[in-house]
């Protein structure tokens, strides 16, 4: 999976394309917990909303399913764009905060370390859950046994 998902970055200058808003590979392909439907996720730091939409409609508008919405997480404006690439959804998720400062990054080296921990037996029972159908932060939740919201139980974690 993470041999498909380098070559659709590279084949389609993906990263390039965003290299103004500082774009990172996060969620559970750098993590090597991808299964089949995971989408790429690239965050980005945008510091004008509208140019960042210009942007991002301007290179990847051409691409199947192309959709860009807005929304509003964790009280923070966010741009959100979805489309395929041979065959593969990639989300380019664009906030006005730095990468390393949004949730996605601090969730996604949370379960870096907590993959590193736990080790691979526990890594597989994270697969085998995305393959049932659920997401990543709420499997992580379910096998250490965290209560509350997912997303937030996750982030107060102690290793």
């Amino acid at each position: 999976m993470q041999r498909e998902a380098f070559t659709v970055l590279t084949r389609h200058n993906i990263m390039p394309l965003l290299g103004g808003y500082t774009p990172m590979l996060a969620g559970t392909f750098p993590l090597d917990i991808a299964v089949k439907g995971s989408d790429l996720d690239i965050l980005c730091y945008w510091q004008d909303a509208e140019v960042f939409k210009q942007d991002v409609t301007r290179h990847f508008s051409g691409f199947n399913g192309f959709t860009l919405r807005e929304a509003i997480i964790n009280n923070q404006k966010s741009i959100i764009a979805n489309f395929f690439a041979d065959g593969l959804e990639v989300e380019i998720f664009g906030q006005n905060i730095p990468v390393k400062e949004q949730l996605g990054y601090s969730h996604m080296v949370i379960e870096y370390k907590i993959l590193q921990q736990k080790g691979d037996d526990f890594k597989n029972k994270i697969i085998a859950l995305k393959q049932s159908g659920l997401k990543t932060e709420p499997a992580f939740a379910q096998l250490l046994g965290l209560n509350g919201n997912p997303y937030l139980a996750l982030l107060e974690y102690v290793l």
